[in-house]
């Protein structure tokens, strides 16, 4: 009898003690959600032209990252979508930069093939992994001009309902900080 009381015990105090919560799986989107105010990892890598390229380069800028490399298929899908902010945004103060584990020289004569119209970066596997910031390929990550992640998503597409909402929030964030900023030539 005594065993049946221990038993009822521990059941009950395990249900008072379970969590009420529901558990949030860890998912690609969580992992993106994660993000949000952390500061851009520090990194450096080399550009197509082989110069080299830091994190630090880009203080005081808003900056569009997008993780990609040549034999990624999603990832060749969106450069004309990337190419369409880089029309809308790049005059307005808005770098964009391509991070690739694709070395110079490939991500280069790829360049031919696909055209893209932002400045491209090579780091090793090794580097992108210790940077922690994007969740398999594409990513796309907003960094506002405080160095801080505003917003991270995977795949971008305007026409593809699939990506669409989260693209058009990704616009709607880089369009707010680009609000945020002073206009030339005013104090």
């Amino acid at each position: 009898m005594k065993i049946a009381y221990l038993i009822l015990f521990i059941l009950f105090g395990l249900k008072a003690n379970a969590q009420d919560v529901p558990v949030k799986w860890a998912t690609q989107e969580t992992f993106f959600e994660g993000l949000i105010g952390k500061p851009l990892p520090v990194f450096q890598g080399l550009t197509v032209d082989e110069k080299k390229l830091s994190s630090k380069q880009l203080k005081n800028e808003i900056v569009v990252i997008n993780f990609w490399f040549e034999n990624c298929p999603p990832c060749i899908a969106e450069m004309p979508e990337l190419n369409k902010l880089v029309a809308k945004y790049g005059k307005r103060g808005v770098r964009f930069i391509g991070i690739t584990h694709d070395p110079p020289q490939k991500a280069r004569r790829f360049q031919k093939r696909v055209p893209y119209r932002y400045q491209v970066i090579s780091l090793s596997r090794e580097e992108l992994a210790k940077l922690n910031i994007n969740h398999g390929f594409p990513s796309n990550i907003l960094i506002g001009k405080d160095g801080r992640i505003l917003f991270a998503m995977a795949n971008m597409s305007f026409s593809d309902e699939e990506f669409k909402e989260k693209s058009l929030i990704f616009e709607s964030k880089l369009e707010a900080e680009i609000q945020n900023l002073p206009i030339a030539g005013q104090n």
